[in-house]
């Protein structure tokens, strides 16, 4: 049997060159006087390099100029960068400096059947809520306020928490549509739009109503593949609830339950659009449609006053709306 051909030796009996260079060097450090021929000198290495080895050798050699604004020499000090650091901020290195009050959850629904109709989840969509709850239960603590997936959480956890039954709240609702019969949320205008709308086409009873005109906008960007949301966020319409009446009320409802029970945790399953608004006045952008049972924290600093906002890895402080701003749509919600 035939042996195979040996491999070729890849040693090599000289050192790499970046190994010489270094042997060079420490060489030259040991006896310089004996390296005074060596080829490479000190001017190879980076100027950087060089001015840094400069004031490494002469200990007379001054500091860095200090910092200088509007041309006087600044001192930096404690209150400087107070003033001057961003106002987002990581929530575990502000861990120990303020006492929570209070933590809100807005969850957004899981998936439901349609937008133009309240038929309710989808099989989906019940997973998906109770797979939220399922795992919100593992960060609650023993005697904590916060249904179905939670309460199966504390019982696999062993957690003894006291949790409500869920209540509905109007200041947590859908943003609302005025429409003759009142204030409507956008899915039940939807449905006397629709109805509307075929006997205005069918009999051509004339110019139709600018409610029905804002509803029929709204829903053709939905029916496009828009985003529907963005349009009530960015197009002002006069017949819908504007976006910055919903964090109002998001507020109000917030602070109601904070004084009903302090110390509380919050759990606020709602609809996409008010989150989003939420958000977006948080961190001053639109951040991006909710997903299903993806959530916006709230933390309530104590005194009511301060928060901070948490969305898609992003944390914001901020100032709490006062309660007595609410705007005239909350009579009309409530």
């Amino acid at each position: 049997m035939a042996e195979d051909p040996p491999l070729p030796r890849t040693e090599r009996p000289d050192a790499p060159l970046y190994l010489a260079s270094y042997l060079r060097r420490r060489a030259r450090q040991a006896t310089p006087e004996a390296d005074s021929d060596a080829p490479e000198t000190d001017s190879d290495a980076p100027l950087y390099l060089r001015r840094f080895r400069e004031r490494r050798a002469d200990p007379d050699a001054p500091d860095a100029p200090p910092p200088v604004w509007n041309g006087e020499p600044l001192e930096v000090t404690r209150a400087w960068a107070e003033i001057t650091r961003t106002r987002e901020i990581v929530p575990e290195t502000q861990a120990g400096a303020f006492k929570v009050a209070a933590q809100v959850h807005i969850v957004r629904h899981g998936e439901t059947q349609g937008y133009s109709t309240e038929s309710g989840l989808t099989p989906l969509g019940g997973w998906q809520a109770h797979r939220r709850g399922f795992d919100l239960s593992k960060g609650i603590r023993d005697g904590e306020h916060l249904h179905r997936g939670l309460l199966d959480g504390l019982d696999l956890w062993r957690r003894d928490a006291k949790v409500t039954e869920p209540r509905p709240m109007a200041e947590f609702r859908n943003f609302q549509v005025a429409t003759p019969d009142g204030l409507r949320d956008v899915t039940s205008a939807f449905r006397m739009y629709h109805a509307l709308m075929e006997r205005y086409e069918r009999a051509a009873l004339g110019d139709r109503p600018m409610w029905l005109v804002e509803v029929d906008r709204f829903w053709n960007v939905q029916q496009g593949g828009a985003d529907p949301i963005h349009h009530w966020m960015t197009i002002p319409m006069l017949h819908f609830e504007p976006p910055a009446s919903c964090v109002r009320r998001f507020w109000s409802g917030f602070q109601r339950l904070v004084d009903e029970a302090p110390g509380a945790r919050i759990l606020c399953a709602t609809h996409s659009g008010p989150i989003r608004a939420f958000a977006a006045w948080a961190v001053g952008y639109d951040p991006g449609e909710p997903y299903n049972t993806e959530e916006v924290l709230v933390k309530l600093k104590e005194g009511g006053g301060e928060a901070l906002v948490a969305y898609r890895n992003r944390v914001q402080e901020v100032q709490v709306p006062p309660t007595a701003e609410r705007p005239d749509w909350w009579e009309g919600i409530r």
